[in-house]
């Protein structure tokens, strides 16, 4: 036998034959003991289930090792423990009650998991018991307090953070001078900040259940609260239309406070635009309230913004009269009035021409500020009427033809007094009427009656008016 050493400092070709020949035929063994059909029916396959199978004491399982091994397990399970096991040739069937759907499908995939079982027949049936169902929805109290107790550095870290966020958005949305530096008009101003408000508060909230670890429920909660918001739009669509046009009307305010205005044919002086109408006083001094939402699409006459202002009146000539001199003198003595403005100058026209008459029409302008538009039209048309009537202009009167029968001619003849009688004594002469002073009612001073009336209305008020002198005006 050879007995010598291997030097360390040799290669492999400085090895004995003998052991080269010795490792060679171990090699050649060992990969025929791998390929051969023994070994690889023995090699074990990978796996196709995640979930690790649960093994039974032995290798080669029976039917009753199989049923003491799911009964074990369901013994340390305390929903399962009324489950009943039978296992013939590998398939087990499951029985008795349970105390929800949940537990019969636990129980039927424990015992799936179990190495050896074919197929499971569950037969486990709901136990329709008020404490089983009480405990499912309510638990055991003292476990739920012991949780509670737990986790209240938790809530309380939550809470912290909640209220926190909540002040700070609360602070800062009540902070006017900074959003009044951002957004100049008042009612813009109370939007934002509410809006701000809330949405703090919802961030605030998330942040909360994201510590919590509810955020799934934060979810819920939100889609929620989104289809009733859209539900809510829908039936509130009308407000909404309301308050986004007072929010227009606040940005490019069609008038001022104390204008004389006419929308859609109701006619008054500016009171007040609030965030859901308009408040108007009529001429007569009443409150009128218009939505915004009319106001925004309406047609908007204001008379305040131009202080000049046209009046019109028509007389009439008789037909066979010279309507040309007729319109002079009427001009002539317009202009002579003065409340009429020389600029723009008074007009005057032929309108029509009838049958027995010819209808002039004169117009004058006025200065709205210092003159009652009213009485100014009114004077202008009796100085007018008069000035035609002395130029000797005859105003036409409507001409009634009566016809009366014969019947009725003779009725009258019988009524006059027979020859001979007496007289009726003559009647006294009118007395001459007084002279009446004319000069109230020449008075054409502008009326600021209404305009007063606005202005304590408006400063005895506490209503919001989001009227303002420096927003700009279409």
């Amino acid at each position: 036998m050879y007995s010598g050493r291997v030097n360390s400092r040799s290669n492999l070709t400085g090895v004995p034959a003998v052991l080269t020949g010795w490792l060679f035929a171990g090699l050649m063994v060992l990969c025929l003991v791998l390929m051969s059909p023994a070994a690889l029916a023995q090699a074990p396959e990978p796996p196709t289930d995640p979930t690790p199978a649960i093994q039974t004491p032995p290798p080669q399982a029976g039917d009753a090792e199989i049923k003491t091994r799911i009964s074990e397990i369901f013994a340390e399970i305390a929903t399962l423990r009324r489950v009943t096991v039978e296992v013939n040739h590998g398939v087990v069937t499951l029985g008795g009650e349970v105390a929800s759907s949940a537990a019969v499908t636990r129980a039927e995939e424990i015992a799936l998991r179990v190495n050896g079982v074919v197929t499971v027949e569950n037969q486990i049936e709901r136990r329709l018991a008020v404490e089983d169902s009480s405990t499912s929805i309510f638990g055991d109290p003292s476990s739920r307090l012991q949780k509670v107790y737990r986790a209240l550095p938790l809530y309380g870290v939550s809470l912290g953070v909640f209220l926190v966020i909540v002040l700070f958005g609360h602070l800062l949305a009540s902070w006017r001078s900074f959003w009044r530096l951002i957004l100049p008009n008042p009612f813009l101003v109370e939007l934002v900040s509410g809006a701000f408000r809330i949405v703090m508060l919802l961030v605030a909230l998330i942040a909360a259940m994201n510590i919590l670890g509810a955020t799934a429920m934060m979810g819920t909660i939100l889609g929620g609260a989104g289809v009733i918001g859209l539900a809510i739009g829908f039936s509130v669509r009308d407000t909404l239309e309301n308050y986004i046009s007072s929010i227009m009307l606040s940005v490019r305010q069609p008038f001022r406070a104390n204008e004389h205005v006419v929308i859609d044919q109701h006619e008054g002086k500016v009171m007040r635009l609030t965030s859901r109408s308009t408040v108007l006083m009529t001429l007569d001094g009443n409150h009128l309230r218009i939505p915004n939402s009319t106001v925004f699409k309406a047609v908007i006459l204001n008379y305040t913004r131009n202080p000049e202002r046209r009046f019109q009146f028509d007389l009439g000539v008789d037909a066979a009269d010279d309507p040309v001199a007729a319109m002079q003198l009427g001009l002539d003595r317009m202009k002579a009035l003065p409340f009429i403005l020389q600029t723009p100058e008074p007009e005057a026209f032929i309108q029509t021409v009838g049958d027995s008459n010819i209808v002039l029409r004169f117009m004058g302008w006025v200065d709205q500020r210092e003159t009652n538009f009213g009485k100014a039209r009114g004077l202008a048309i009796a100085a007018t009427k008069d000035a035609l009537e002395e130029g000797g202009f005859t105003l036409p009167e409507p001409i009634y033809r009566v016809r009366f029968d014969s019947g009725v001619e003779d009725a009258l003849k019988s009524t006059k007094p027979a020859p001979g009688a007496a007289a009726r004594p003559p009647q006294a002469p009118p007395r001459p009427k007084a002279p009446v002073d004319t000069s109230e009612a020449a008075d054409v001073a502008a009326d600021n009656t209404i305009d007063e009336k606005v202005a304590a209305e408006r400063a005895s008020s506490k209503e919001a008016d989001l009227l303002d002198e420096e927003s700009p005006v279409e």
